[in-house]
């Protein structure tokens, strides 16, 4: 995680000139764009691993460039704006950010945050190796997710989302992990409430279902959920 490369998309210099100084202080390397052109240009050939990304820039604003980041791969991204208004933040969030700021903000909660963003993901790709539960086959490293259906591999289609939880759950499948350690391990933090939680494991067991594993996924009451045994 330290060296890593943090792409700064801000059009206000004085800004990412402080957020620069904090993260080359905090031991990060890092690149400035000025304008959402420039931001994919150097997202495409410097292969940043997070992107601190404001919302209201020239040429392509944020929500342009997250929804092209988001067509190319999984690159962390965390948006930054001015404005605070909740529908901003769900309409990030359900378009691929890895968490959310609002200005005015602290130079030193954002470095935090990029740390947990990248942690998050450094401790998903920790292992190279794939995941087996039963039916059920992750290759951390690629993102990607299989049902062995009668010596078929069928591809889960899964958000990046249901990707972290059903990795997240696999890693250890005798236990039973509650919506809070789900919700700290997979989602954003202080961007979404343990309901949530709810809504995306209901849509990862429904393309389990469809993939051909149904009652992978179970909900254990009173606590929260955990892959079936086998």
């Amino acid at each position: 995680m330290d060296n890593a490369l943090i792409l700064i998309a801000e059009d206000d210099a004085d800004i990412a000139q402080i957020l620069a100084a904090y993260l080359d202080r905090d031991g990060f390397r890092t690149v400035c764009a000025s304008d959402g052109d420039v931001a994919l240009m150097h997202h495409r050939t410097l292969r940043p691993d997070l992107v601190l990304l404001d919302v209201q820039m020239p040429r392509r604003d944020g929500f342009d460039v997250l929804a092209e980041i988001r067509r190319r791969g999984t690159t962390p991204v965390i948006m930054a704006t001015a404005r605070m208004e909740d529908l901003d933040k769900l309409s990030a969030l359900r378009m691929g950010a890895d968490d959310y700021v609002v200005k005015p903000f602290n130079p030193l909660e954002v470095v935090a945050r990029v740390r947990a963003v990248l942690r998050r993901g450094h401790g998903m790709d920790a292992t190279d190796g794939r995941i087996c539960w039963g039916p059920l086959q992750i290759e951390p490293a690629g993102f990607a997710a299989y049902i062995d259906a009668e010596h078929a591999k069928v591809p889960l289609d899964l958000t990046l989302t249901e990707f972290r939880v059903l990795a997240h759950m696999t890693r250890q499948p005798n236990r039973v992990f509650s919506r809070a350690e789900l919700l700290d391990a997979c989602l954003p933090e202080g961007e979404a409430l343990e309901r949530t939680v709810d809504s995306h494991v209901s849509k990862l067991r429904r393309k389990l279902e469809a993939a051909g594993a149904p009652g992978l996924c179970c909900g254990v009451r009173g606590i929260g959920y955990r892959l079936a045994p086998l």
